[in-house]
């Protein structure tokens, strides 16, 4: 089977280099998601071990749709039985491009009436549509003329974990903190303190990683595991691969530090490392009182954004001022200000663009000798 794990823009090389390491068939680079191939379980397994996929999408068919009828009918010869009763729920997204086509909604509506009317044919009655919580998600991305049909197995998306009930006030993805961490090619040996923690994202991904614990464990249950055919020999072999990766959950975490300014948001993120079952150590700290200990370590954080904080320029010339400082350590940061980006006198070694939610944004690293 062929599947698209998606990706936030800027993260697919990243989101490449982690299904590689985990062992995936297949994984090539492409804009916006990384494609690989396997059995279905493969999907699961994706969806329970990918720290940095959006979503696990499993690709239906392919077919030319250059108007509503081919799209209707490639829609319906493909067999929804075994993924929707009329008992189940579902949704439709669609996306158009470069085609005859162009508008999104009414896309999705002839979708939804090939699948319906399939169902009806064969049951005598249809699933109902529902935006907010459905049994069943699909996809449809139309380009040049030509449809791509997606099932989604995630259900919530992949970052929502499960371990993070409270957040400050510019809450980081999961998936990018940890595309972050993947980027600034931290061992997961290295001591590692985030030094604006805020919630905590950084610092807990950053455990998980190290303790090889996988993020999707915090999940009561996967959109795949509403699908038709999910039957009682499926829930046992995705218990066996829940059991696989706590079992797995033996590695060795560094010393993370996670520090902030801001002493009740700290008290929010020791609530969530607690949920995620780490031990950070936490500590109040200012931006200014940043000091070198002597040893390597890395320094991974994401500063407060003027756009959506209100920060003043003088706190990005201390925060230059404070890293400077730390000698011997790796310095990686996410902002959208210029004047963050130059606050730091040392040339960068490395230069992601990414995005954080809408805003366009550059992950520094600097070498700090």
């Amino acid at each position: 089977m062929e599947f698209f794990a998606t990706a936030s823009s800027g993260t697919e090389k990243a989101l490449q280099s982690e299904l590689i390491e985990l062992g995936f068939k297949s994984v090539r680079f492409n804009r916006g998601g990384i494609p690989f191939l396997g059995e279905i379980e493969e999907g699961w397994r994706a969806c329970l071990c990918s720290r940095i996929a959006q979503r696990i999408q499993l690709v239906l068919k392919r077919f030319p749709a250059s108007n509503e009828r081919e799209l209707y009918d490639g829609v319906k010869n493909i067999d929804w039985k075994p993924f929707l009763t009329p008992e189940h729920t579902l949704s439709i997204s669609a996306f158009c491009h470069s085609s005859n086509m162009t508008h999104s909604g009414y896309i999705a509506q002839k979708v939804k009436d090939a699948i319906v009317d399939q169902l009806r044919e064969a049951h005598g009655a249809r699933p109902n549509v529902d935006r907010d919580d459905p049994d069943v998600r699909v996809f449809v991305f139309i380009g040049s003329n030509k449809a791509t049909v997606y099932l989604d197995l995630s259900g919530e998306p992949l970052f929502k974990r499960g371990y993070r009930l409270e957040k400050g006030d510019a809450p980081l993805k999961e998936t990018l903190a940890a595309a972050m961490l993947m980027y600034s090619e931290w061992d997961r040996s290295v001591p590692l303190w985030d030094p604006m923690c805020g919630s905590g994202t950084i610092a807990i991904e950053a455990g998980l990683w190290a303790r090889n614990i996988p993020p999707g464990i915090f999940k009561e249950r996967f959109g795949f595991e509403r699908w038709a055919n999910f039957d009682d020999k499926s829930a046992g072999k995705m218990r066996l691969l829940r059991g696989e990766g706590r079992r797995n959950a033996n590695g060795k975490m560094p010393k993370i530090i996670a520090s902030d300014s801001d002493p009740k948001i700290l008290e929010t993120a020791k609530a969530n490392a607690q949920r995620a079952g780490l031990k950070i150590s936490f500590r109040e700290d200012r931006i200014e009182d940043i000091q070198a200990d002597g040893g390597r370590r890395f320094v991974i954080t994401n500063p407060p954004f003027g756009e959506r904080c209100g920060v003043e320029d003088d706190f990005y010339r201390k925060m230059g001022a404070a890293f400077s400082r730390l000698h011997g350590c790796r310095v990686a940061f996410l902002s959208s200000n210029p004047l963050a980006i130059r606050s730091v006198p040392v040339k960068e070694s490395k230069v992601v663009e990414m995005k954080n939610g809408a805003i366009d944004c550059f992950f520094s690293v600097y070498d700090i000798l």
